[in-house]
């Protein structure tokens, strides 16, 4: 194992009855970020909490670096957690706040100072250590934060929803600067978060997870080009899931839908009932139709500036599609054929 490395060998968490974490292998690289991403109750946040130290597992062995720390408790983890709530402290100042876990390890007043100005120079708030966090903005705070946990030089880096809290403008600026932070220091970090735009944004790696286990792991572009279930592909970005009957399957499938056969340049292993996953930006829609479109009725559109929206009706279900503006967009009540590229289809079991 290497420093900063984490490491799940077959943990599982319980509470009473409830199975919070069913047998769990993971492995984490040093100076990796990866996220942990799922609905409510999916188990991530269970996971993170293994890693601080704030739950015990129920069976299995947890490794950071070469230590087990299993039966460790937090206080003598490496590790540091950026909370969702900030949890600052209002009454101190903001190098009192990210000072305080360096006096609680009683680092002497020679070293504690240089050391909260490099962490507050990191997030880009030299200058601010006089003022309280009521008198900083919302993001602001959240460096707080991030600088309390990296002047405490963690080998791991855990961050829980540390974005919840802010508007979407701010969110995407912040995860950039927590993304540029955590490469530039080389640091180990899981990021626990519900949403799957700010785990593509910010991710080396995605673990997708789903009652109480993993449902798939890979790079953002793995997950999101090819989703290995239904729930993947719809989790993972807009998809749209249209019943079809693989008739072949092999290194290319024969897949039957709305009456019409039609070959795709992609693997799938067995045959019969399925779903043909369709992004919505790689729909084409067009007054004429072709072999592979399909007929449409628009029910919604909506211009966006930057792309058109559309809600279309079909004899397989309901599809929503997206285009870039055009001088003659489709209405509400217009008849379509909507198209697709055969290469960027995916077939995912039902």
């Amino acid at each position: 194992m290497t420093k900063g490395s984490v490491r799940f060998e077959g943990v599982t968490k319980h509470f009473d009855d409830v199975v919070a974490l069913k047998p769990l292998d993971l492995d984490i690289a040093p100076g990796t970020l990866v996220t942990l991403l799922g609905p409510s109750g999916c188990g991530k946040t269970t996971t993170l909490r293994l890693v601080a130290g704030l739950e015990s597992p129920t069976s299995g062995r947890i490794f950071i670096g070469d230590e087990d720390v299993t039966h460790l408790s937090a206080t003598y983890r490496k590790v540091s957690m950026v909370f969702q709530s900030y949890a600052l402290f209002p009454h101190m100042t903001v190098a009192e706040n990210v000072g305080y876990g360096l006096t609680v390890k009683r680092v002497s007043k020679s070293e504690l100072r240089p050391r909260v100005e490099e962490g507050l120079a990191m997030v880009g708030l030299e200058g601010f250590g006089d003022r309280l966090p009521s008198e900083l903005s919302g993001g602001q705070q959240q460096r707080v934060a991030v600088a309390r946990a990296i002047v405490l030089e963690p080998e791991v880096l855990l961050l829980d929803e540390p974005l919840s809290n802010l508007d979407a403008k701010l969110r995407r600026h912040v995860r950039e600067e927590i993304r540029e932070i955590q490469q530039r220091l080389n640091l180990t970090a899981i990021y626990v978060t519900h949403d799957q735009e700010e785990a593509m944004a910010v991710s080396d790696r995605i673990i997708v997870m789903k009652n109480a286990e993993i449902a798939q792991e890979g790079a953002p572009a793995d997950l999101y080009e090819r989703p290995n279930s239904a729930f993947i592909a719809d989790f993972i970005g807009d998809a749209n899931l249209l019943p079809v009957e693989v008739a072949r399957s092999g290194e290319t499938v024969d897949i039957v839908f709305d009456g019409r056969r039609l070959t795709l340049p992609t693997a799938f292993s067995t045959t019969g009932q399925a779903n043909l996953v369709l992004r919505p930006h790689q729909l084409r829609l067009s007054h004429e139709a072709s072999a592979d479109s399909l007929p449409a009725e628009v029910s919604y559109a909506a211009y966006l500036g930057n792309q058109v929206q559309y809600t279309l009706d079909t004899a397989l279900g309901e599809i929503f599609a997206v285009t870039v503006p055009d001088a003659t967009p489709f209405r509400k009540g217009d008849t379509v054929h909507v198209g697709f590229d055969p290469v960027a289809a995916r077939i995912v079991s039902i």
